[in-house]
């Protein structure tokens, strides 16, 4: 099912606890643009089928990236594509974003994303796995 764009918006607020609805939508623009450019085929499809339609669209045409970044990579370059972000805000934005999307994709999902992203993603998504 897929999410409505105020609903998403409205628990990645909460999560970030961020002051607007712009903070949010900033913060999720830029995770899942760089998230977008690590999924593939099927998976980043059905991804995006979960999203609201402005955010799918931003999964399907993600930014390039010339190789996978590693999940503390992944939060430095959140850091530099949002103005004023440090490592440590990066890090909350990526987690409230990216913990919004595990809650929308379901367990099945969230399974086969994690499996195309380096070791230690299912932090980031606030889904820790038995190691």
């Amino acid at each position: 099912m897929t999410l409505r764009r105020e609903a998403f918006l409205g628990h990645v607020k909460e999560r970030g606890e961020y002051g607007t609805v712009e903070e949010a939508e900033r913060a999720a623009r830029v995770v899942l643009a760089l998230l977008g450019a690590h999924l593939v085929g099927g998976v980043r499809a059905q991804l995006a089928a979960r999203l609201p339609e402005a955010f799918a669209l931003i999964l399907l045409n993600p930014l390039q990236s010339a190789e996978p970044l590693s999940p503390e990579r992944f939060v430095r370059a959140t850091a530099a594509w949002i103005e004023g972000a440090t490592e440590q805000t990066a890090a909350w934005d990526v987690s409230a974003v990216l913990s919004t999307v595990a809650d929308a994709v379901g367990e099945d999902l969230l399974g086969q994303i994690l499996l195309q992203l380096p070791a230690g993603y299912d932090l980031l998504f606030g889904r820790p796995q038995p190691t």
